[in-house]
């Protein structure tokens, strides 16, 4: 037990397990709700339109039984009395059959909500399998189907001996009735007999009902595991993540070193940190930082720099500074313009130094940095 306790589920489903268990079908359905309202729907209509579907009958009767002695032996003629009376038949109990499918479609929907699937109308060959459905007779479900058959049976001989003893001298009287009188009657005793047996499955519903949508719940809860496994499945593993990440980080670097031959300063600490400014002078902006980094990442820059002669400057608090306020492609702060301006006045005095070979001036040593931007 010990083993599975990480396995057990306990957790609440998802909203993607809730929505694949509906795509494939499995919602909370009640069987005797569906019969206890088809039922219902029956006897209602049975005892509001068994008036009119008894006369309907009754009259249908009356013109069978008045046939013409000619008719009788004429093939066409009783294909057309049986043709009539099939369809005066469908007539009268057209109806009853659309508010029976009416609410055949209804019911199921008020509860689970309407959802067609073929993966769950599919054959499916472990289903014909009696071996594989013996356990599910002695499941909890199998217990719980058992106890509702009980009940409705226990329910059903209770009603009808009830009935039995509040209709007997009424069923035993109808033979004295007139034969129009008898039917209605009948049909009278049969409408409250059924109105009464389908109500008592009410109680089997109150029961149905709520453990239904229980056990559909419990069906669908997941274990930890599961939901780790729908998390990968859905956002991707964290090893194809990492991969990702470092491909991305890869080509960001590439575009950056890039951008180092362009510059005009590398700043540096002189060894653990490097950053390359560079500044347009047709532009309104202030000089943006195009590369930056740390131990390797700064060799490889310094490396890059000195192989296109871009000019170094040590200066490590400026360094420091540029590294932790400064985005790449992003303007340098405004705090740090004095520092980076003396900087680039260096640089523009050394290229004009290079360009006419005089002696090259010496760099700036006391670069003021605001204490604000400082890193120790």
């Amino acid at each position: 037990m010990a083993e599975d306790s990480g396995q057990e589920k306990t957790e609440e489903p998802t909203g993607k397990r809730l929505a694949d268990a509906k795509k494939k079908g499995q919602i909370a359905r009640s069987r005797e709700l569906n019969t206890f309202m088809m039922l219902i729907a029956s006897s209602t209509l049975l005892m509001s339109l068994g008036s009119a579907i008894g006369n309907g009958f009754l009259d249908m009767m009356r013109d069978c039984f008045k046939l013409p002695r000619a008719d009788l032996f004429d093939d066409l003629s009783l294909t057309k009395y049986l043709s009539k009376t099939v369809v005066d038949a469908l007539n009268l109990t057209a109806p009853v059959f659309a508010v029976l499918v009416v609410v055949a479609i209804i019911t199921p929907i008020s509860m689970g909500g309407w959802v067609f699937s073929w993966e769950s109308i599919s054959p499916k060959m472990e289903k014909m399998n009696p071996i594989k459905g013996l356990p599910k007779l002695f499941s909890m479900n199998g217990f719980v189907e058992m106890c509702k058959a009980l009940l409705k049976i226990m329910l059903v001989f209770f009603i009808a001996f009830l009935l039995s003893e509040t209709y007997l001298s009424q069923i035993f009287s109808l033979s004295n009735e007139h034969t129009d009188q008898a039917i209605f009657h009948a049909l009278d005793i049969i409408g409250n007999c059924f109105m009464l047996l389908s109500a008592g499955l009410i109680f089997v519903v109150m029961i149905d009902v709520p453990y239904q949508l229980w056990h559909h719940h419990k069906n669908l809860k997941m274990s930890l595991q599961e939901i780790k496994d729908e998390m990968k499945e859905s956002e991707g593993s964290p090893e194809v993540k990492g991969r990702i990440r470092r491909m991305q980080m890869e080509m960001s670097q590439k575009r950056m070193m890039a951008e180092v031959p362009k510059a005009d300063v590398i700043v540096t600490n002189p060894s653990h940190y490097a950053v390359a400014l560079k500044y347009d002078q047709n532009a309104n902006g202030a000089p943006k930082l195009v590369a930056k980094g740390v131990d390797l990442i700064a060799a490889q820059i310094r490396n890059l720099a000195i192989g296109a002669n871009v000019p170094l400057l040590a200066s490590p608090p400026l360094a420091r500074a540029l590294y932790y306020s400064t985005e790449l492609e992003k303007e340098i702060p405004q705090g740090l313009y004095l520092a980076v301006a003396q900087v680039l006045a260096y640089v523009y005095q050394l290229k004009t130094a290079r360009q006419n070979r005089w002696h090259e001036p010496l760099p700036p040593k006391d670069i003021k940095v605001p204490e604000d931007f400082r890193q120790e």
